[in-house]
């Protein structure tokens, strides 16, 4: 499977913005778009900003979705695809799908402090979906179900500290938590109003229309 490897900072500095992939590191001083600004990475980061317009636009707002998300290209598009020949907004559509992402299911439930961290929990088996093991990232998940963090698993130091912060860093309506122990239920879909409204979707839908 194809990984990003690099310093995941920079990509949040290349889209002028906090994308939240460095855990509890994006909430304190030491991220490194409160460090050094929002200016691309590089000698000559600031000398290259400049407006964007149309294409550039678009491509933009395309790359900042897939790296909130951390996937790449090839599934991105195959989600545009799907979203597309679904019923209502193709653009809505695909960030649903999004969202619906095992992987982001436990980061926005607070068993992981980022979405690559979530990402890691799954693939090493952690996470069961109604008391099964899944270990596929990109696992949707279904309004009903139930997911957990294996009981043997509960004691790990990153994700007994990333439920414990959970309440600050906000849980999405459409996710209820289940007593006291690290398990949430998916008790609706996700709406638009739950995902971040910094995203025009609609840009990526006029890129990948041309």
């Amino acid at each position: 499977m194809a990984r990003y490897r690099d310093a995941v900072c920079r990509l949040c500095r290349r889209e002028g913005a906090k994308l939240f992939l460095k855990g509890d590191r994006c909430y304190k001083s030491s991220c490194a778009i409160e460090k050094r600004g929002t200016n691309p990475p590089g000698q000559h980061g600031a000398a290259r900003r400049k407006m964007l317009a149309g294409y550039g636009e678009q491509l933009r707002e395309k790359q900042k979705v897939k790296r909130i998300y951390f996937i790449l290209e090839k599934q991105f598009r195959t989600y545009f695809e799907k979203a597309r020949r679904q019923k209502g907004v193709t653009g809505e559509n695909l960030l649903f799908m999004l969202e619906r992402r095992l992987d982001n299911v436990v980061y926005r439930a607070g068993f992981s402090s980022s979405r690559r961290q979530a990402r890691q929990l799954v693939n090493h088996g952690h996470i069961t979906v109604n008391g099964r093991k899944v270990d596929i990232p990109s696992f949707q998940v279904k309004m009903g179900d139930s997911v957990e963090v294996k009981p043997r698993s509960q004691n790990n130091t990153h994700v007994d500290g990333a439920w414990s912060t959970a309440v600050g860093r906000g849980r999405p309506a459409w996710l209820n938590a289940i007593g006291k122990e690290l398990a949430v239920s998916v008790a609706a879909l996700p709406k638009r109003e739950d995902i971040d409204a910094n995203i025009n979707e609609q840009l990526i839908v006029e890129l990948y229309s041309k």
